[in-house]
């Protein structure tokens, strides 16, 4: 099968995440068990997944001129991602996110300041429109400025570019957006800000799903957590279960399945196969520490599809 070049355009926010037996409440201090610091933000996070996914990955974000931006373009050498439309500006901090896993239960809870990925400038997404128009598929999220998020999907679809559209954080979007988009990614949350229906369960993911085609998607994906996934579109459906694992930390597991699903696509897979691909690529990221250090390799995955 081919495999077409993947562009994500995206956040990049350093991981400062602290382990802890429990959630403070407001105004309590609670002892922390470890720290680490690494790469993170969904934009980064959705490229490294895609790219030990199998993906060959472009990826676009602006980072400062600091610490934190040289880290980041470290991780990507090695990685093998390209990195040669990253921005460094040098009167902006790299963005940073704040986040606590609950020992326990392995849920967490996350601050982002978004920084220097949250300041494109409409010349410099512009200068982008070769990139885009090159590549095979383009993979989208809401952590950078949204104006250009939609400037970058508009030009893919003009170029007629495969669009995967992980609607995360959440957000209401304008009608326009959606409209023409081939694959969107909702969670459950982020399915309910769009469409005003509340998603529990493949019934009402079904009926949130039916909103999002209404409005000129082509494909919708809504991830529901330990439920798996509802997927549908205008000749099938399809549902998933997670894959049974034993759940670690849970921060990276949505950015794993849209970098799954998004080599999955641009190596040529159906949809049902890149829906099994990706959530299988989710699965397995929770069962590590962190974020980008956690995504699973394409051995990982394959194997865990041939069990």
């Amino acid at each position: 099968m081919e495999n077409k070049k993947i562009v994500v355009f995206g956040s990049y926010v350093t991981d400062l995440t602290g382990r802890t037996p429990k959630f403070p409440t407001e105004g309590e201090t609670v002892m922390g068990v470890s720290f680490k610091s690494g790469p993170g933000g969904k934009g980064s996070n959705q490229a490294v997944a895609a790219k030990r996914a199998g993906g060959d990955v472009t990826l676009v974000t602006r980072l400062g001129e600091d610490d934190f931006g040289k880290l980041a373009l470290n991780f990507y050498d090695k990685e093998g991602i390209d990195s040669s439309k990253i921005i460094v500006d040098k009167n902006s901090d790299t963005g940073a996110a704040l986040i606590i896993v609950n020992e326990a239960t392995g849920q967490n809870e996350i601050i982002v300041i978004i920084g220097a990925c949250g300041e494109f400038k409409p010349e410099e997404v512009q200068a982008l429109k070769e990139t885009v128009a090159s590549a095979g598929t383009v993979l989208c999220q809401l952590e950078t400025n949204p104006e250009a998020t939609y400037k970058v999907l508009d030009m893919a679809k003009q170029a007629g570019v495969t669009t995967v559209f992980n609607p995360a954080p959440a957000r209401k979007l304008p009608d326009e957006v959606l409209n023409g988009i081939d694959y969107i990614t909702p969670n459950e949350t982020e399915a309910e800000i769009i469409t005003g229906i509340a998603v529990t369960g493949y019934e009402s993911a079904a009926k949130a799903a039916d909103v999002l085609l209404g409005k000129g998607v082509k494909n919708v994906v809504i991830t529901l957590g330990n439920k798996g996934y509802y997927a549908k579109n205008a000749q099938s459906e399809f549902t998933g279960a997670p894959i049974q694992v034993n759940v670690v930390d849970t921060t990276g597991a949505g950015d794993a399945f849209n970098g799954g699903f998004t080599a999955a696509l641009a190596a040529g897979m159906s949809f049902e196969a890149a829906l099994i691909y990706g959530n299988v690529t989710g699965g397995l990221a929770v069962e590590k520490l962190g974020t980008a250090p956690a995504m699973p390799y394409k051995e990982e995955i394959m194997a865990a599809l041939n069990k």
